[in-house]
């Protein structure tokens, strides 16, 4: 089992920033990757931003290249999510997910074993 608490969200003008946090505790020696995603009201869960826990590789959507950056600390077992140039339409519930299954960097919701609860990111124009 493993745990995963988000953090950081709030209310930002757009072009502003924010930074994401997501604690994991239990068994984070399991994981292979980790990745965010975020959900918009009426729309379907998206991928944001992945990367091996033990490795360097990241993957990002084209909707947030050069604007977010995923990066984590092992010794706090804590993933971030850096979002600079904020704009409205990154408004969402934004997800934090462990895959314990591959070390790939996979953009499928399925493929990941355990969720956060969200933190909700809005931007206002």
């Amino acid at each position: 089992q493993v745990q995963l608490v988000e953090s950081g969200g709030g209310l930002v003008q757009a072009g502003g920033s924010l930074r994401l946090s997501c604690a994991a505790s239990g068994r984070t020696f399991s994981m292979y990757a980790m990745a965010w995603f975020r959900q918009a009201p009426g729309s379907e869960r998206e991928f944001v931003a992945a990367l091996i826990w033990s490795g360097s590789n990241t993957r990002y959507a084209d909707s947030v290249k050069g604007r977010f950056t995923i990066s984590r600390d092992n010794a706090k077992n804590t993933v971030y999510l850096q979002m600079n140039s904020l704009k409205p339409e990154d408004t969402a519930v934004y997800y934090c997910a462990a895959d314990m299954t591959y070390p790939l960097l996979q953009i499928d919701v399925n493929e990941y074993d355990y969720w956060g609860q969200g933190t909700q990111v809005t931007v206002s124009s």
